[in-house]
């Protein structure tokens, strides 16, 4: 209706103008943008004008409304990942009892209870954060194009360009690109986290910040190391499951084994009754045998299951609990050797040259004798 009713009052108004033919110059075809200078070119304007609107109003509220409904449908498909995203993180930190409920990915990231409900909401919450990134740029990048296609922009040449670019830049960031792999593994396979103790072959400390790039690490003399994800090879987690306490205990060669055995056990089971070493021993230290012989002394090998990065600190405190017991219990750490009894000085001269009559100068010492008559 709306059609006829401009069509009508254009024809009313004057007589109808032969158009020009639009050429491949023009910025709007079928319109000619000529400045009128009469009456009857200002109305073949305004009726050409009229017709090209005419034409073309239900393609630009078409494209407007197709527009309008991708942007609508990018937004709300991309709520609904992000929202998936979280309720799925949320099933992850559950309990791992719970964890056969929700497959092979929910097991993987509880880890069956080898680290605390804490590193497991920090470890969830940092790959739900990756997730959603991923899924909002794709979402919102393949909506972007399909807006480009719907405004009529050729995307061909843009595809082209961004895979040349693609290639370019997976050939110079390719080292980038497996340190960011590398990083995301690593969070969701808890290799590590902030506060462990590891040792990443070209590095050894307390870990600092975790990130999908670059590990940085607190060495033991108080420098930082920036480790690049990809770099690492092998790690070595000191504060994850269990630390074990080994102490090697020297005796006396002669001492008596099961007594000393008996004292080192009571000696750590009183140990650890103690505060706050009833938290750091786990279970009952264990005295593994004789480790080395030597000819004055035995050196039995004692361990006792620690909690993670404690192993130190109980060896230390369980040396010297068992440095007081033997001095209570009178164990010798070694034989005292047998004292030397020195042989009595004999006083002799040396031998004198006259002592033999026969000798030279024994002769020589002889007075000469007197003539006779």
């Amino acid at each position: 209706m709306f059609r006829s009713g401009v069509t009508g009052l254009l024809a009313s108004a004057a007589p109808a103008a032969t158009p020009s033919a639009p050429s491949s110059s023009d910025p709007l075809p079928g319109l000619d943008l000529k400045l009128p200078t009469s009456a009857n070119e200002v109305s073949a304007s305004t009726r050409q004008a009229a017709n090209w609107l005419d034409a073309n109003w239900q393609g630009w509220v078409e494209g407007a409304l197709r527009i309008v409904f991708l942007v609508l449908l990018a937004l709300v498909l991309r709520a609904v990942v992000r929202k998936l995203i979280t309720q799925l993180i949320g099933r992850m930190t559950r309990h791992h009892e719970h964890d056969s409920d929700y497959g092979r990915l929910g097991g993987l990231l509880a880890n069956h209870g080898v680290v605390n409900p804490e590193r497991r909401q920090q470890r969830a919450e940092a790959i739900g954060s990756v997730l959603r990134s991923v899924a909002s740029f794709s979402i919102l990048g393949t909506a972007a194009l399909m807006v480009l296609s719907a405004l009529g922009v050729n995307l061909a040449p843009l595809l082209a360009s961004a895979g040349v670019a693609g290639v370019a830049i997976g050939f110079g960031a390719r080292n980038l690109v497996t340190d960011f792999l590398s990083g995301v593994f690593m969070i969701m396979e808890d290799q590590y986290g902030v506060g462990d103790e590891i040792d990443a072959g070209v590095a050894t400390g307390t870990v600092l910040e975790v990130g999908l790039r670059v590990t940085k690490l607190r060495g033991n003399n108080g420098e930082i190391w920036y480790i690049r994800n990809g770099e690492v090879k092998r790690i070595a987690n000191m504060s994850q499951g269990w630390g074990t306490a080994t102490v090697d205990v020297q005796i006396a060669y002669r001492e008596d084994l099961e007594r000393v055995r008996e004292l080192i056990e009571e000696a750590a089971e009183q140990l650890g009754k103690e505060a706050p070493y009833d938290e750091l021993i786990w279970g009952r230290a264990k005295v593994l045998g004789v480790e080395s012989v030597a000819a004055d002394s035995l050196v039995l090998r004692v361990e006792a299951r620690t909690t993670p990065g404690e192993s130190a600190k109980v060896g230390r405190a369980l040396r010297q609990r068992l440095k007081l017991a033997f001095d209570e219990a009178g164990v010798k750490l070694k034989e005292e050797p047998a004292p030397v009894v020195a042989a009595p000085a004999v006083e002799t001269a040396a031998p004198s040259a006259l002592a033999d009559p026969s000798s030279a100068r024994s002769l020589a010492a002889k007075p000469i004798p007197l003539p006779t008559d």
